[in-house]
């Protein structure tokens, strides 16, 4: 899950970008350096991933390479010649793309157990889940209840006359959770149906943005971008941010996971082991909420008490077979953009 939805990343992302890793510029033997090759969006505590350093004695240098899509892409073209020790951020729509590149190593990490596994892609182990980030609808509550209007509830509201050009979406050629948002609307209108929902949703006059940041933080009207547009393709757990201004519609999610592997051909295969381990930990799972806005895959960890109204995990969220979107979705992707784009 490209998780564009993460607030609060980017000066941590950009001291990393630079070469920076989080061990406060100890010096450590070059054998226990890792590369943790990552999309965008990755957050975490920073003293929390000091501690697990310190103790560890492994020096993880964190390397960001775009959304979840273009990170999936870059390992796949570098497979020969892996780009880090171990990746994060390969998300449930590209998940069976990387699989079939080979681009993981089989690792079962003994965490797994603790609940990751309820999101197991095969039996090799090669791609473990970390978090979980449904792709939803969210609506801004009080432009609705300023017009007077209804906020729509269902996909086909969308189509609705009284919505139109109300909708922001992101591409699917160039955002997760774009694609997300395109899988959701197959899952619901069925293979011979979502395309007639396409041309239906185009001309009540959806527009479409090129990622999750332009679409949220400035053509949505309940983010602090204030945009024209009340409703946005965004995640389930995006309205905590917004301090009670918006709401995800819980009948509209995909199922996002996102998952962490050791690449094949990893230069320190054993650290990286380790550093997966400590992704499915406790201790780094108690902070994933609060720092990407994503639900942790390890289960009994508690969430933020606002999230309990504010961000509850969707109960019956859509999600296609990944084999059956491993073998349709540029057909699909390039059925969209003739349908949408011309």
């Amino acid at each position: 899950m490209a998780k564009q939805a993460r607030l609060g990343a980017a000066l941590l992302v950009a001291a990393l970008a630079a070469g920076c890793s989080l061990s406060g510029g100890q010096s450590q033997n070059q054998s226990h350096t890792v590369t943790l090759v990552t999309h965008d969006s990755w957050q975490v505590d920073k003293a929390t991933f000091e501690e697990f350093q310190k103790t560890s004695g492994i020096k993880v240098t964190v390397s960001p390479n775009g959304d979840a899509g273009a990170l999936t892409t870059k390992l796949v073209l570098t497979k020969s010649n892996p780009i880090g020790d171990l990746a994060y951020g390969v998300d449930s729509t590209f998940a069976s793309r990387a699989l079939g590149e080979g681009v993981f190593a089989e690792y079962r990490s003994p965490e797994a157990e603790q609940g990751p596994q309820r999101y197991k892609l095969d039996d090799t182990g090669r791609l473990t889940a970390v978090d979980v980030g449904d792709v939803c609808l969210n609506v801004d509550t009080g432009w609705f209840t300023q017009k007077g209007l209804p906020a729509p509830a269902s996909y086909a509201d969308l189509i609705d006359p009284r919505y139109k050009d109300l909708l922001v979406v992101e591409d699917p050629a160039t955002s997760s959770p774009g694609l997300a948002f395109l899988l959701g609307t197959i899952a619901a209108n069925g293979q011979n149906g979502w395309q007639d929902y396409w041309t239906r949703l185009k001309a009540n006059g959806v527009k479409v943005d090129a990622g999750w940041t332009e679409a949220y933080s400035q053509d949505f009207s309940g983010s602090s971008g204030k945009g024209p547009r009340p409703i946005v393709v965004s995640y389930a757990s995006s309205p905590p941010s917004e301090q009670g201004r918006t709401k995800a519609l819980l009948d509209t999610c995909y199922r996002q996971v996102e998952y962490a592997g050791v690449l094949a051909g990893a230069k320190n295969p054993e650290d990286a082991r380790k550093v997966l381990d400590f992704l499915l930990s406790q201790k780094f799972q108690s902070q994933v909420a609060e720092q990407m806005y994503v639900y942790p895959a390890r289960a009994g960890v508690a969430l933020p008490d606002s999230w309990k109204t504010a961000a509850p995990l969707p109960d019956k969220p859509a999600q296609l077979p990944a084999d059956q979107v491993q073998a349709n979705r540029e057909q699909w992707v390039q059925q969209w953009r003739k349908l949408v784009q011309g």
